[in-house]
């Protein structure tokens, strides 16, 4: 069975900019809706965290406003809860990235913390866009483009085109005046050509083999396009 690697923070918290601690991790949705698309297609999924570490799920991705409702709240839940992957996560520097059809990034806030500045992280993602295969990144995850450079230090995914959580949407969940930077902001700094659609609406761009979702409405549709890559 071909296997879909995901690739997850193993931050439990994420530093502001004051330096208090705000408790995150992986956001629900983003790693429920790609998993049951991609276990439906007939994919193994392989959850990879730094070190190991068996990710904390943000408990605020599981609110009913942040679902459609309480239904869709208890589902993601439900999706979550049979994930036995999620507990038994293999470490990130012991990936092997042949091993993978594709390659999936969730966000939450973790990423900003850990992904970002994580040398394996940034050594897989480049590997993997370097290899032709779908390598798909939503929401916060584009942070970890963050660590991956080459060896003149230049961003190797400079001059992609992207998406990602955009400074509107930090905003509007009333962290962009509390967070140490943004990841819109900075991932243009980094030269990539990001773009953004409204907050909170679906948004997914595909550049090569790279696809991107702007925020946790978009992680189903990006599963989607990952699928279409893969030809299923």
């Amino acid at each position: 069975m071909p296997k879909i690697l995901f690739v997850m923070t193993g931050a439990d918290a994420w530093t502001l900019a004051d330096g208090t601690k705000h408790p995150t991790g992986f956001w629900g949705e983003e790693a429920a809706a790609p998993y049951e698309a991609f276990t439906g297609a007939g994919y193994e999924v392989v959850v990879a965290t730094p070190g190991g570490v068996v990710p904390t799920l943000d408990r605020g991705s599981l609110a009913p406003e942040f679902n459609g409702g309480q239904e869709g709240s208890d589902r993601v839940a439900a999706v979550l809860a049979s994930m036995d992957e999620l507990r038994h996560p293999i470490a990130l520097e012991d990936v092997r990235p042949d091993d993978y059809a594709a390659v999936f990034y969730p966000g939450g806030h973790g990423p900003m913390e850990d992904l970002a500045v994580d040398a394996a992280s940034g050594r897989l993602l480049a590997g993997a866009l370097a290899s032709g295969r779908p390598l798909a990144v939503v929401c916060h995850g584009p942070a970890a483009f963050l660590a991956a450079t080459d060896e003149d230090g230049k961003n190797v995914f400079a001059g992609y085109r992207v998406t990602a959580f955009s400074n509107a949407e930090e905003t509007q969940a009333g962290f962009a005046d509390r967070a140490k930077w943004l990841l819109e902001s900075r991932l243009v700094e980094a030269g990539l050509d990001v773009g953004v659609g409204e907050p909170w609406v679906p948004n997914v761009v595909v550049d090569r083999n790279l696809v991107t979702g702007q925020n946790p409405a978009s992680a189903a549709p990006l599963a989607a396009a990952v699928l279409k890559a893969l030809g299923d």
